[in-house]
């Protein structure tokens, strides 16, 4: 009996301290696997982090201060998420502080700007393409005024800037290569708007702790 009893300690401790679960309880960087539904209408920035809070619970992550990378009136994205590094499900390091993550170090691919259960969100090329992704942002993480969907409550008229997180975009530019500040959204806030342009209403989340 001590033999069996010995042989399932092992295994589960083998289970909970695998490479896999060690990279998934540190991981404080995934994009929403899914939005709220309600086109760029995410009850504001606490909806939105709550949002990033529930996904990141349900993922088995918790203990963390997640904070959504989005930009609203007097509030820049850069200035919300911590200090870093930040790091995805499966270890993969984004960026090693805030300087990083605005600058071309920025390791973050298809492959890398994984949601959080470790799956890759739809690119270019994908059917339905999703990698549109609501920040409210420019280039260097600070507010892109008027460009935030009325601080992320509205899903009738007005305008977001959104990033690719495929980096992928109609051709080689800049804009269509950035993560975070990639072009406005067009038609509105709402769902159909969104999806027009090849968006979902995902989001980053950060861990600020």
């Amino acid at each position: 009996m001590k033999t069996i009893a010995l042989a399932v300690a092992s295994a589960t401790f083998l289970a909970v301290t695998s490479p896999a679960a060690l990279a998934q309880d540190s991981m404080s960087f995934f994009v929403t696997s899914v939005g709220l539904g309600d086109g760029a209408n995410l009850g504001g920035l606490e909806g939105a982090d709550a949002h990033c809070l529930k996904l990141a619970e349900a993922a088995g992550v918790s203990g963390k201060e997640w904070r959504a990378y989005l930009s609203a009136e007097g509030v820049n994205a850069k200035d919300r998420i911590g200090a870093g590094p930040w790091s995805n499900v499966k270890g993969d390091v984004i960026a090693t502080d805030v300087a990083a993550l605005h600058s071309p170090q920025i390791n973050l691919t298809k492959e890398i700007a994984l949601s959080e259960k470790g799956e890759m969100i739809n690119g270019r090329g994908d059917t339905p393409n999703t990698h549109d992704i609501l920040t409210g942002a420019n280039p260097d993480g600070t507010l892109a005024a008027g460009k935030t969907c009325g601080d992320w409550t509205s899903n009738g008229d007005g305008v977001a800037i959104v990033g690719h997180s495929d980096r992928t975009g109609l051709d080689d530019s800049e804009a269509a290569r950035s993560w975070n500040s990639s072009h406005e959204t067009r038609g509105g806030c709402g769902q159909a708007a969104l999806q027009g342009t090849g968006g979902a209403g995902l989001f980053y989340c950060f861990a600020a702790n």
